[in-house]
């Protein structure tokens, strides 16, 4: 316990950290937006959004969370062993056998009948929902920056269409100048009389500045462009980056929810399983023993019978939605799997072989 306390504790603060590095980017990313709207050189800033060191914190942080996860499997994995333990005598009740057996068998039957089974899968469940909880508050972390970031990005798109198109309409009017052009250097080099060739050099020399700014203006609308341009492929490479993460998150949550339905259905199997086994294993011993049997084993027999006839009505009633819902968690419980194998392969070589620390 003090181990899965101390892990989570490392998770949650983990879990901080990448939130304050994702809000970080996010706000790094939306000073560059604001600085593009004010005219303003932008470069830097989102030269500056990089998305390793944020993707290095959150591979660890998953990877801290998995382990929590497949901790809980291990966990999960000895109940079957649990159960086991369970049914075998203690060394008092084997003990008392040898002196009476039916004694023996009624002092397991209620140290089965008193035994807290469910501690153990209420706190797996408790465990789980600390870890899901963890999640959820990232997943909720990960949408409401996707959010920002996909509507600067649509505003962003927006502009640079628009910047294009000033640019596209820009380089239409320069080119449509250079025919004016070279038609006035042509009438200027034939031109004999000296007033004419004046008011057509002035004319030329007005053409050639407004051409000059216009590919001034060019080169202003191609910079804007290409900033926006490096702008877009920032934020969306962000926005993909968040998707991916989000879809991290769900796959752990979902791992862990289905998790959680199959320990009870494991647990309720097991319970059945376990009472059953002793029901039976007592009740072949009174058939046994027959009429010299004592007080406390008739009574034991006529609360078993009594017991089990009502146990066998129920089952009856509820086995085929029993194992309806059995099948269908043991389903949903393989594809979770499989999806939490292939998101996290790394972990899971390293917890079958254990080669921590190598």
């Amino acid at each position: 316990m003090a181990d899965f306390d101390a892990q989570v504790r490392e998770s949650q603060a983990q879990v901080a950290e990448a939130q304050t590095k994702i809000s970080e980017l996010t706000s790094r990313i939306e000073t560059a937006r604001q600085k593009m709207a004010a005219g303003t050189d932008a470069t830097v800033d989102i030269e500056n959004a990089t998305l390793d060191d944020v993707h290095a914190h959150t591979e660890m942080m998953n990877a801290n969370i998995a382990e929590l996860i497949m901790g809980l499997d291990d966990v999960t994995s000895g109940f079957s062993r649990d159960f086991a333990e369970m049914r075998e005598k203690t060394g008092w009740e084997s003990f008392v056998g040898i002196f009476s057996q039916a004694k023996s068998d009624s002092m397991r039957q209620e140290r089965m009948r008193t035994a807290s089974v469910d501690d153990k899968l209420q706190d797996l469940i408790s465990k789980s929902d600390i870890i899901v909880r963890l999640l959820e508050g990232q997943l909720a972390v990960l949408n409401e920056q996707k959010v920002k970031v996909e509507g600067n990005l649509t505003e962003t798109l927006d502009e640079r269409e628009f910047t294009v198109g000033e640019l596209e309409a820009l380089r239409a009017e320069i080119l449509a100048m250079d025919p004016k052009l070279i038609e006035l250097e042509n009438r200027i080099s034939v031109e004999q009389d000296a007033a004419a060739r004046t008011r057509l050099e002035t004319e030329l020399a007005d053409l050639n500045k407004a051409y000059n700014d216009m590919v001034q203006q060019e080169q202003v609308k191609l910079a804007k462009s290409q900033t926006l341009e490096r702008y877009i492929e920032k934020g969306k490479t962000w926005v993909d980056s968040l998707q991916n993460q989000a879809a991290t998150q769900m796959v752990l949550i979902n791992k862990l929810q289905t998790d959680t339905k199959q320990r009870v259905v494991l647990y309720d199997a097991l319970t059945k399983s376990l009472k059953t086994a002793q029901q039976q294993d007592v009740a072949h011993r009174i058939n046994e023993i027959g009429v010299q049997t004592d007080q406390e084993a008739q009574t034991a027999m006529a609360q078993i019978g009594s017991a089990t006839n009502a146990r066998m009505a129920d089952m009856l009633e509820a086995h085929e939605d029993h194992m309806v819902f059995a099948r269908k968690v043991l389903e949903q419980k393989a594809k979770a799997d499989e999806r939490f194998a292939r998101r996290f392969a790394g972990i899971v070589e390293k917890h079958d072989k254990n080669l921590y620390g190598a």
